[in-house]
């Protein structure tokens, strides 16, 4: 059976593009090892059209697993650096995730 016994959460941030690199700093500041940034495109109310053509905005979307017991060090430590609390700066939320693999100190 693979997995480990720590119990872990996947902080999950949407930004505008190309302030993923400082999500992931802030999530270091709150104890996260650092993360992965993928490439997204926003479909919402930000969409907008130019000379008639539909302007989709790109977005940053910051994967960062951590521990359970630093999960909320993490998640507040981005949401004050990327100043999440105010409207358009971007969202952030948490899933559970059950089992992991490949993590170096996943066995401890």
């Amino acid at each position: 059976m693979w997995g480990n016994k720590k119990e872990y959460q996947l902080i999950i941030t949407i930004v505008d593009q190309g302030k993923g690199e400082e999500v992931v700093d802030c999530s270091k500041l709150g104890g996260a090892e650092g993360g992965t940034i993928l490439t997204g495109r926003g479909a919402g109310k930000e969409t907008a059209k130019i000379l008639g053509i539909l302007i989709e905005p790109e977005k940053d979307v910051v994967m960062i697993l951590v521990e359970k017991a630093k999960a909320d060090f993490v998640l507040n430590a981005i949401v004050e650096g990327m100043e999440l609390e105010k409207p358009g700066k971007g969202i952030a939320f948490v899933v559970d995730v059950p089992r992991v693999a490949g993590i170096a100190n996943a066995e401890e």
